[in-house]
């Protein structure tokens, strides 16, 4: 009988030591017009490139259930047109594109749960 209480013991730790080191555990979709991602852990930092002419939106949306996120979005080296650090709520917001080019949306979650979209809205 001891041994098997020990056996089970030690099959729940190592259960739980495993599952302290996620880094991401949810969805992730991303191409050149957006960046979708549903998470039940997000610690880390993840990014996606799209391409946006000028008159254009970015279309954001966060949902944030626990921990926090940062996000930038920046065209190449330039100024960040939006940053968020320390995010701890839900949000929807619109960036009006100014300059086209390749925008590089980067999240950054520490434990983390909800979800993000970024979706390119053509201006027509």
């Amino acid at each position: 009988m001891k041994k098997h209480l020990c056996i089970l013991c030690s099959f729940i730790l190592i259960l739980s030591l495993t599952a302290c080191g996620a880094d991401f555990d949810g969805s992730r979709t991303g191409n050149s017009n957006e960046f979708v991602m549903n998470y039940k852990v997000f610690n880390k930092t993840d990014s996606q490139n799209l391409i946006v002419e000028k008159g254009d939106t970015i279309h954001a949306e966060i949902v944030v259930e626990g921990g926090s996120l940062s996000i930038k979005i920046q065209k190449d080296d330039e100024v960040p047109i939006y940053e968020g650090v320390d995010v701890s709520s839900s949000d929807e917001f619109d960036i009006d594109i100014e300059e086209s080019g390749t925008y590089t949306v980067s999240v950054t979650g520490e434990k983390t749960k909800g979800s993000v979209s970024f979706t390119v809205v053509t201006n027509q």
